[in-house]
């Protein structure tokens, strides 16, 4: 069986092994709107299975996209207050296997929370993120709010948060690099330190309620 390295954003991330990422530069392929609603769908109905005890779904014939290696997250909320986050940041499997694992693992074994329940699958919606390779940084100007999620390494403490994050809580470049180091377990202000390596990604982000809204415009 493989082992997949499940990234909670509020995990104490350690001992984990070497990320296995694309080369530094190399793009990923855009996921159009046909994509999105296919891995979307393919999210959805690994919960809905899962969460009634059944296995998950096959994968779904589909485009080269979402056939490409990435590494995602996929987010549930429940009535919109978050209600499940796990996710893979090696992109070592394609897109839709990821988004399936993560799926049946953000609905089930995100520690934080309980397992989600039938009677909750109705209000649940669905947030997955497309992953880009990570590329490491030197100056934090780089770092653009509302673009690019941040990743950090001091010894065995690692931590992450997704572009989101910073955006829905208002922060600035300083207080998101703040809030990434305390998820790594770390002083807010350990990204000053030179042994502390600070790594950068962006992510393709698209969920349920979204394009719902745009396919009744």
């Amino acid at each position: 069986m493989k082992t997949l390295l499940l990234v909670l954003l509020i995990l104490e991330l350690t001992a984990i092994a070497p990320l296995v990422i694309a080369e530094e530069g190399q793009e990923a392929m855009v996921l159009n709107d046909e994509a999105k609603q296919m891995l979307l769908l393919l999210a959805r109905t690994t919960v809905e299975r899962v969460v009634r005890g059944d296995e998950p779904p096959p994968l779904p014939e589909g485009p080269p996209a979402i056939k490409q290696l990435m590494g995602a997250f996929v987010t549930l909320h429940y009535k919109g207050s978050l209600r499940g986050c796990i996710g893979m940041m090696e992109a070592r499997e394609p897109l839709d296997e990821t988004v399936r694992e993560m799926a049946d693992a953000a609905a089930l074994r995100d520690y934080r929370f309980h397992p989600v329940t039938p009677p909750e699958l109705a209000d649940i919606d669905i947030e997955i993120s497309a992953l880009s390779p990570l590329r490491r940084i030197t100056n934090i100007s780089e770092i653009e709010i509302g673009t690019h999620g941040i990743w950090i390494t001091k010894g065995v403490n690692r931590g992450v948060l997704l572009p989101q994050v910073a955006t829905e809580q208002g922060w600035d470049r300083n207080t998101f690099l703040q809030q990434t180091c305390r998820k790594a377990f770390l002083p807010p202000d350990a990204w000053k330190d030179p042994e502390t390596i600070i790594e950068i990604f962006s992510a393709q982000i698209f969920r349920e309620k979204d394009l719902v809204q745009e396919e009744e415009r």
